[in-house]
């Protein structure tokens, strides 16, 4: 039996566009001789949804399009497409009203459903807000024909995420793998929508490789490609047979459509005419980072109605990596760098900027706002005089590029890109309404130390990112002889701070007894405490790690924390 993985982009929302996708995979698939095709999870509406399904009418759509979707596919054909069913005894049990459910469609019907039993609340998942959970009864599809005798279970993403021998616990209190292995099935399929993290295809490789050897059952895992908001999802689908081999695995950040075959003989997965599709993982964090931040810039930008974006190019290495960044994902002619040089600014990082544009062949402009900064300090100085001056006057200067890239965003339909990474989100060395402008922040998520080792690995065969950006120290020049580490102790102690803090839950003791002056994690604490109310004012930024500033970050603002 030959099944094919559609390995899908969608666009939330667009359900008769992501209908039409899955129709034109369905027919490339058949004309394959595939008999079985696999869809992600929710592919019909695409992931996450989120307060979309909240809406009546749009669940409605959904149900209609499923069947028109199933009346066009070819007859010789089984498609299982990820949708939202009605939880008809909803009212009855006091559950929620939909399930996230896969649907079986064959030769023009609706033939079978299966509902997720496992519903995430955690990170950057709500989905008990929305779903109730599946039952383990109704996971089985059964192909019994002249050619074919094989029982599939269907599993929906986080269903594959909860073997107690893999984990050391349970999340939940079932574990579907261990409950459809019972039945004797023949195959196991998961469609997931799973987000990207660095290392996660990784971890989802030794789960899935667990999972086939422990059950002695071969495994096909579907996932979901593209950006979606500040969520990236990496494809890589995979499929093991039943000894942990795998035998297939789709492109990363791409979307793809590859076959297996089940054996009848063997009762396992092979590669169809022994002929085999293993698409390599990024070779590096770096290069795999990259390749998510690209995808995401680019998405973001087809998704959200724009072709064109800019940013400004201060000659540091932040605008200079994201600058690299959007000339990959939309093109170096659709990018515009705008360098903005104070009196403060030194001549080193107008020449690293335009040193930038020409290596990039991206398009610039310069704009001195000397003569703002002048009608400013006059229209304030009634109000400012006889006062020191400060990060007041500091930050009007990045106010004023704020409002001037805001301004030509809004003239010409550009989207304007943030620059700022995770390291200066995390402690507040940001400034609202200036360069934290933006529709997306692109490295929001990258700390300081690693955008250098980005740029160091974009720069190994030729310079991308000038030499001088990648070795002076880094300035927001917004005074003289201004350096980062005038208010900030080194990032590498910096970045290993807030790792503890942010992904570790480390306490301040737990911090101050690996080695940290403890004035110095107190002083880091409460910036990282202090800047909430200026992430909650940022905008989406492309999510890299376990735990952004983003969906999955829930943080009061008026707070108190016990050092």
């Amino acid at each position: 039996m030959k099944i094919g993985i559609a390995q899908l982009n969608p666009l939330v929302g667009d359900i008769y566009g992501n209908a039409q996708k899955i129709l034109i995979f369905a027919e490339k698939a058949a004309k394959q001789g595939v008999q079985l095709l696999l869809t992600p999870e929710l592919s019909l509406c695409g992931y996450p949804p989120r307060d979309l399904l909240l809406t009546p009418h749009f669940v409605d759509l959904m149900a209609r399009e499923l069947q028109n979707l199933a009346a066009l596919l070819p007859e010789n054909i089984t498609v299982l497409v990820g949708t939202i069913t009605p939880n008809h005894d909803a009212f009855l049990h006091g559950e929620k009203s939909l399930f996230n459910s896969i649907a079986c469609l064959k030769k023009g019907k609706i033939e079978q459903v299966f509902h997720k039993q496992l519903l995430p609340t955690y990170d950057v998942f709500d989905e008990d807000r929305y779903f109730a959970p599946g039952e383990q009864l109704n996971c089985l599809i059964s192909f019994l024909d002249q050619e074919n005798s094989l029982t599939i279970g269907v599993t929906i993403c986080e269903d594959l995420w909860n073997d107690e021998q893999f984990w050391g616990k349970r999340s939940y209190k079932v574990n579907p793998l261990e409950n459809l292995a019972k039945l004797g099935i023949n195959l196991i399929v998961n469609l997931s929508a799973s987000p990207y993290r660095v290392g996660k295809q990784k971890l989802r490789e030794s789960m899935l490789h667990h999972a086939a050897t422990r059950y002695q059952i071969p495994i096909i895992y579907t996932n979901q490609v593209g950006g979606n908001d500040d969520l990236i999802f990496d494809g890589s689908s995979v499929a093991f047979n039943s000894h942990g081999e795998i035998i297939s695995r789709a492109k990363s950040f791409a979307e793809d459509l590859f076959f297996v075959e089940f054996n009848q003989e063997i009762a396992d997965l092979i590669s169809p005419n022994n002929q085999s599709q293993i698409h390599l993982l990024p070779v590096t964090e770096e290069e795999e980072i990259w390749s998510a931040l690209v995808l995401g810039v680019r998405d973001y930008c087809q998704k959200c109605g724009f072709s064109k974006v800019l940013l400004g190019l201060s000659g540091g290495i932040d605008s200079s990596l994201v600058a690299a960044i959007a000339s990959e994902a939309v093109g170096p002619a659709n990018v515009l760098g705008v360098l903005m040089p104070s009196p403060y600014s030194s001549d080193h990082s107008i020449f690293d900027a335009e040193a930038l544009v020409t290596n990039l062949g991206i398009k610039s402009e310069k704009l001195a706002i000397a003569t703002a900064m002048d009608v400013y300090d006059q229209i304030l100085s009634p109000l400012f005089a006889n006062t020191t001056f400060g990060i007041a006057e500091e930050n009007i200067q990045s106010r004023i590029r704020g409002n001037l890239l805001m301004a030509i965003a809004n003239k010409f339909g550009y989207l304007l890109l943030s620059t700022g990474n995770k390291s200066e989100m995390a402690v507040g060395y940001c400034t609202l309404y200036g360069d934290m402008n933006g529709g997306l922040a692109v490295i929001a998520d990258v700390p300081k130390t690693k955008v250098f080792s980005i740029c160091q690995w974009l720069n190994q065969h030729k310079e991308i990112i000038p030499n001088n950006v990648l070795i002076k120290p880094p300035s927001a020049e917004l005074k003289p002889g201004q350096v980062d580490q005038d208010s900030l102790p080194p990032y590498e102690i910096l970045d290993d701070i807030l790792d503890r803090i942010i992904h570790q839950y480390q306490s301040p003791h737990e911090i101050i007894a690996a080695g940290y002056d403890q004035e110095i994690v107190n002083k880091i604490i409460k910036l990282v405490i202090r800047a909430e109310f200026k992430r909650r004012q940022a905008p989406p930024g492309l999510k890299i790690t376990d735990r952004a500033f983003g969906t999955g970050w829930r943080m009061p603002i008026a707070m108190r924390y016990p050092l």
